[in-house]
C-alpha cells in the first residue's frame, strides 16, 4: 500500500532535486490512475489559511514541498508528523502519481503555496480495510491531516527537465541523451556504482517509457502527468 509520506526522498540541493527525481519518476509507473469525480466527493477539505497571493495552483505532476500532520479520525492520536521525520525537514513529493495515499493526491490538488488545509480522508482512499500496522493505523481507518504548502514546482515530466536532456532540441529522448544525463546525475551524487548499474538503469529506463519500440522516449512518451504541452 502506498504511505502517508513519500516513498522515495529525493536530495535536498535546490538546484538538483528535480533531475534526480526526474531519473526515479523515469524508472516507475504511477501508482495509480487518475479517479473519477466520485473519489474526489469522498475528501473532505477545509482551507484553513489562503494566502493574498495564491499562485501557482498546484496539479498533477508538480513538485510539491509540505509539511503535515496526520492524525485518526475516531479519537484524534496523532500517528505521523513530518516535522519529527527528515531531521524536521518538508517532504517533497510529485503529486498524483501514488507518491502518497490517493486521499493526499487528491486533496492537495489546486493548492497554492503558504496555504494551509486540514482534510478527512476515508479510509478507501487512505489504508482501506488492512490498514497499516507500520504507522499504527487500524483497518477501516478515517484519517484527519493537516497540511501546510510551501512550495509548488515543475515537477520531474515537465518542459524543462525535458529540455534539459533533449540536447538537441528534436523533442525526442535517445539513448545517448538518457546516458550522458545518467552520467551526470552519478557524477553529481558521488555514489560508487557498479560498471554495469549504468546500462541496466538506461534499458529499463526505454523498457518502461518507450512504449512503440522506436529507440526513443518521445515527447508524449514522456510527459505522461500532461501538466504541460510538450
Amino acid at each position: 500500500a502506498a504511505g502517508t509520506v513519500p516513498r522515495r526522498r529525493p536530495p535536498r540541493s535546490d538546484m538538483g532535486r528535480g533531475l534526480t527525481l526526474l531519473l526515479l519518476v523515469l524508472l516507475a509507473a504511477p501508482a495509480w490512475a487518475e479517479g473519477g469525480t466520485a473519489a474526489a466527493e469522498e475528501v473532505q477539505i477545509e482551507v484553513l489559511h489562503l494566502p493574498e497571493t495564491c499562485s501557482p495552483k498546484s496539479k498533477k505532476g508538480d513538485l510539491l514541498n509540505a509539511h503535515y500532520d496526520g492524525f485518526l479520525a475516531s479519537d484524534g492520536s496523532k500517528f505521523y508528523c513530518s516535522r519529527t521525520q527528515n531531521e524536521g525537514h518538508p517532504k517533497w513529493f510529485v503529486l498524483g502519481v501514488g507518491q502518497v495515499i490517493k486521499g493526499l493526491d487528491i486533496a492537495m490538488m489546486n493548492m497554492c503555496p503558504g496555504e494551509k488545509r486540514k482534510v478527512t480522508i476515508p479510509p478507501s482512499l487512505a489504508y482501506g480495510q488492512q490498514g497499516y500496522a507500520q504507522g499504527k493505523i487500524p483497518p477501516n481507518a478515517t484519517l484527519i491531516f493537516e497540511i501546510e504548502l510551501y512550495a509548488v514546482n515543475k515537477g520531474p515530466r515537465s518542459v524543462e527537465a525535458f529540455n534539459q536532456i533533449d540536447k538537441d532540441g528534436d523533442k525526442k529522448l535517445s539513448e545517448l541523451e538518457i546516458s550522458q544525463y545518467l552520467k551526470e546525475e552519478f557524477a553529481r551524487d558521488g555514489k560508487k556504482r557498479h560498471p554495469s548499474a549504468h546500462d541496466e538503469i538506461l534499458a529499463d529506463i526505454f523498457k518502461k517509457n518507450d512504449h512503440d519500440g522506436d529507440g526513443f522516449i518521445s515527447a508524449k512518451e514522456y510527459n505522461v502527468y500532461q501538466h504541460d504541452e510538450l
